[in-house]
């Protein structure tokens, strides 16, 4: 095992790039996961132990925070000197301000209705838009290396996964009834 102060990219043996391999992600991740089990250290010191289960922590929360593209990228932005700043900057675009009340008004529009397909619409539409935001990010980040308008894309990300959630959540209570 080596040191403990690798950051997640270096971890886990990836670029540290916003565009990853999802593949290579998952087989580096499963790699170091049976390198640094603690179950591999059941017979060993104490402190062997102690190293190993912060081994398998990091690792972890190395491939959870990696896996995800709105933690990657504000993740990566901090890797930079960048907060996102989303819990005090919630100035958006107007456009994209319209088009949240919009989403907020349909989903609960559906939800009223019981509308399950219309709620698996609005998800869908939400994948998109994160999906050309990601895209974006790609370019903004891994190319021109635009740290802060990267940090408002990822607050656009971070709302789309939050009203992602809550409509997930909507379409799990409808389907429980």
């Amino acid at each position: 095992m080596s040191d403990l102060q690798k950051n997640h990219f270096e971890l886990l043996g990836m670029p540290a790039q916003f565009a990853l391999d999802m593949a290579l992600l998952d087989q580096h991740y499963r790699k170091l996961q049976a390198e640094v089990h603690p179950d591999r250290f059941a017979a060993a010191s104490p402190g062997e132990r102690m190293q190993s289960m912060q081994w398998a922590t990091q690792a972890n929360e190395a491939y959870r925070t990696l896996k995800h593209p709105t933690t990657r990228a504000r993740y990566l932005l901090a890797l930079h000197g960048v907060d996102t700043e989303e819990e005090n900057n919630t100035a958006m675009p107007a456009d994209f301000l319209m088009l949240q009340m919009e989403w907020r008004e349909t989903v609960e529009e559906a939800y009223d209705e019981r509308n399950i397909a219309a709620l698996d619409a609005s998800l869908k539409q939400m994948r998109e838009q994160a999906q050309a935001l990601e895209q974006k990010l790609v370019a903004i980040l891994d190319q021109q290396q635009a740290w802060q308008e990267a940090a408002g894309i990822v607050r656009k990300l971070s709302f789309i996964d939050k009203i992602r959630a809550d409509v997930e959540h909507k379409i799990s209570k409808l389907e429980d009834e």
